[in-house]
């Protein structure tokens, strides 16, 4: 289950990461309490998430051009500076007690021009940090787990930190828990990889390339349209979180923590799932399951009213979202052609956390109207639909992706 720890840049990323995931949740939770607190708006709530991750949505595609063109790890390096800088402003200007709505969603934005050139570049970088590729598929998921255990902790703290000190303390400590990862990256020692020059090709035409590379391959395009409607239906159900529970559930911080946590427990024992697995094959079913699962817990979440009732629907919920986000980028990771990596990774990034702010703006929206539960259960009957289309794609999917497990000798050939 742990075999791709035995490489030692990615045993460095593991802990680095292991640790800044923890603050990075904090943040995640102190900002949508903050901002509910200052406000009261479910609208403003969504656009705030709206805001802050449009820029993943509009500069993650030209991103994935230079993740191509550059050295993957210094990018990461100063992604992982900037986002520590951003942390710490956020937690200034907290604590000294006249933050406004405004300054909050200044920093969002600066933090989702920073995720745009992040998250394609740490995806793409996961390869180059393992001395064989057969391990690539159980270094996925244990991302995937390391995230969701920062998911299971991060909140949990995050809930006692805002009742004991307020959110300006999950902020300065997720400035400080950048620090680690920061060391990790710098502590390896990475072979040289080929780069693509500028002077080859102009940005747009690598960047048509690459779309035209995912939109006509259907495995690919198939993954990423499912991935970006969970992400757009489904995931917003997060920013929803602080409604249900003081309107719902009559509840306060610390239970925003714990259904978070909740949800990030499912999601981990998901991925632990994933990473107990040897081989791709079957990730393809593994999809539509879990898309389903996802779209069950949500519609049932919903509408209960009972504090465990809802923390046992939500791990289900949790489960079924990480499972299908983690299989589809196991997939994707092992068929992409590895000159089209970082533009097919942040394709992949556009997909789940670019479509994310326009769920966030639609869900918004629609619980001011709608209300908050009834809103969540449209998007996880969204996703049980599109599981049921994913499942109607897979077998015109495995016809095209077999030749490919063929030349990787991940199935025998006939």
């Amino acid at each position: 289950m742990g075999r791709a720890l035995r490489h030692r840049n990615y045993r460095l990323f593991f802990g680095g990461q292991s640790i800044s995931l923890i603050g990075t949740w904090l943040t995640r939770v102190a900002t949508s309490w903050l901002v509910y607190r200052l406000t009261k708006s479910p609208f403003l709530l969504g656009f705030v998430s709206f805001a802050g991750q449009l820029p993943t949505f509009l500069f993650s595609p030209f991103a994935g051009v230079l993740v191509d063109r550059w050295s993957r790890h210094r990018v990461l390096v100063v992604t992982q500076i900037l986002a520590m800088i951003q942390s710490g402003l956020l937690a200034i200007f907290t604590l000294r007690g006249n933050i406004t709505v405004v300054d909050v969603l200044v920093l969002v934005i600066f933090q989702g021009c920073i995720n745009s050139f992040d998250m394609p570049a740490r995806q793409a970088f996961a390869v180059e940090m393992l001395e064989s590729r057969e391990d690539l598929p159980n270094a996925i998921a244990l991302n995937s787990s390391m995230a969701n255990m920062a998911r299971l902790v991060g909140p949990s703290f995050a809930g006692i930190l805002i009742a004991a000190f307020g959110e300006g303390g999950c902020f300065a400590i997720d400035s400080l828990s950048y620090i680690a990862v920061i060391a990790s990256l710098l502590l390896m020692r990475l072979p040289k990889r080929p780069l693509m020059h500028a002077s080859e090709k102009k940005m747009i035409s690598e960047l048509k390339e690459g779309v035209r590379y995912a939109v006509r391959f259907k495995p690919v395009f198939s993954v990423l349209l499912v991935l970006a409607l969970i992400s757009m239906m489904g995931m917003p159900y997060m920013v929803l979180l602080p409604i249900v529970v003081t309107e719902q559930l009559h509840g306060g911080a610390v239970l925003l923590g714990y259904l978070t946590a909740a949800s990030g427990l499912g999601a981990l024992t998901g991925v632990l799932y994933l990473a107990s697995r040897k081989s791709v094959i079957g990730l393809g079913r593994v999809i539509w399951v879990s898309s389903a699962t996802f779209g069950v817990g949500l519609m049932a979440f919903a509408f209960s009213r009972w504090s465990a009732l809802s923390m046992f629907f939500i791990f289900i919920a949790g489960m079924g979202m990480m499972v299908q986000l983690a299989s589809g980028n196991t997939i994707l990771q092992t068929i992409v052609e590895e000159n089209k990596r970082g533009r097919v990774m942040s394709l992949y990034t556009m997909s789940v956390a670019g479509m994310v702010p326009f769920g966030s703006l639609l869900s918004g929206f629609a619980a001011k109207y709608l209300g908050a539960s009834t809103t969540i259960f449209i998007g996880g009957t969204a996703c049980v639909l599109g599981a049921v289309g994913f499942y109607r794609a897979l077998p015109s999917i495995r016809e095209q992706i077999r030749p490919i497990y063929r030349d990787l000798g991940i199935i025998s050939s006939p």
